[in-house]
This record gives structure tokens, sequence and C-alpha cells, in this order.
């Protein structure tokens, strides 16, 4: 099943518990444990400044968009074999959902 808009203040929930110890959301805010997510939609795997990549992931070569974040968020060890996120997945697809459009907004 593919990507499907959500509901953006479940996914700004969801943000807060499973990913914002190792993200940050805003431009000109600093990486963590994991890159800054800002101009996520558009970019490719691997590319954000000051943040030590896996080969793994820079060399994936995906572009982040709904689609990929959606198959991604589900089992990132799966869907890029060698990185070293730690997150083991969002396995509901309303979850997915939510947490995509919290993110389009909040990464621009």
């Amino acid at each position: 099943m593919p990507y499907s808009p959500g509901d953006a203040n479940k996914g700004a929930s969801l943000f807060k518990t499973r990913c914002a110890q190792c993200h940050t959301l805003g431009a000109g805010e600093g990486n963590k444990v994991g890159p800054n997510l800002h101009g996520l939609f558009g970019r490719k795997t691997g590319q954000v400044e000051g943040f030590s990549y896996t080969s793994a992931n820079v060399n994936k070569g995906v572009t982040w968009g709904e689609e990929t974040l959606f198959e991604y968020l589900e089992n990132p060890k799966k869907y890029i074999p060698g990185t070293k996120m730690a997150f083991a997945g969002l396995k509901k697809e309303k979850d997915r959902n939510d947490l995509i459009t919290h993110l389009k907004d909040a990464t621009k």
C-alpha cells in the first residue's frame, strides 16, 4: 500500500516520541545521533553536510519522497542494509502516513 496523507498532529506526536531524540527538523539546527531532516524531501540519501553516514546510506542513491520514506520507515535496516540507524521502524501504515505528513510540512 502506498503513502496517503495522514494526520499531521499525530505525526508530530510520533516524531516527538520516536524520532526527536536523534533528529532535528529546523533549518540551521545541528545534527544529533542522526542528521538534521530539514530539506529532506527531494534530497538523496547520505547528503546532509557535516553528518557522518555509512557508505551503505551514501551509496543507496535514493531520493527521499513520500513513497521512499513510507517504505524506509517500515524497516530502515531492510531498506538500507548497513545503515547505522538503530530505529526498528513503524510497522503500522497509518503511523508512517501520519509521520510523513508531519515531516512534509516540518522540514520545509
